[in-house]
């Protein structure tokens, strides 16, 4: 028969185990509830901030200054819109297609030597979807089968061309059909 010290020795060490057990978990709950409490701080400053700055008068929204770095999307031209929100490359491609080099259009070849890059397949075609995307948003013209010029630029009127301010809209109806004409 076990000894009454024996068993209250082995009850002892379990209960001790037991306790030992509690305050770890106790321990991870506590962490886990300063976590909890600190997230809960951060919102509750977050919207007190929100609502100051709605309860503010409305002049005192400034409005963020627009300026362009590389890699920024390519905003569609609106009237009045200045060159300057362009990223870096597309500004240099405007002010090459709008200077007297450009009057006439450029190829992208041109435009590659004109840009200062070497006049290589891989330049060249790393010009081509910059001009392409700068046609799609406004800021210059396709006026001809790979020729680009700024839409400020009017080329020579000579018979059979077009002047750049009236750019030549292509529809295709179906794969037989392709109507043509001018803004």
């Amino acid at each position: 028969m076990p000894s009454v010290l024996g068993l209250l020795e082995a009850r002892e060490k379990r209960v001790r185990e037991e306790i030992a057990r509690l305050r770890e978990e106790a321990e991870r709950v506590q962490a886990a509830l300063s976590g909890a409490e600190a997230a809960l701080q951060r919102l509750v400053d977050a919207r007190a901030t929100v609502a100051e700055v709605l309860a503010g008068p409305p002049s005192a929204v400034v409005e963020p200054v627009q300026s362009a770095v590389t890699g920024s999307p390519v905003p569609r031209r609106a009237e009045g819109m200045a060159a300057s929100v362009l990223a870096p490359d597309y500004r240099r491609i405007v002010s090459v297609l709008e200077s007297e080099a450009g009057r006439e259009g450029m190829r992208c070849r041109q435009l590659a030597a004109a840009l200062g890059l070497e006049v290589v397949p891989a330049k060249v075609e790393g010009v081509r979807p910059k001009a392409k995307r700068l046609v799609e948003r406004g800021w210059v013209l396709h006026v001809r089968p790979g020729v680009f010029t700024a839409p400020t630029v009017a080329l020579l009127k000579a018979p059979g061309r077009r002047p750049a301010s009236r750019p030549l809209m292509s529809m295709v109806i179906d794969h037989s059909t392709m109507v043509s004409a001018y803004m």
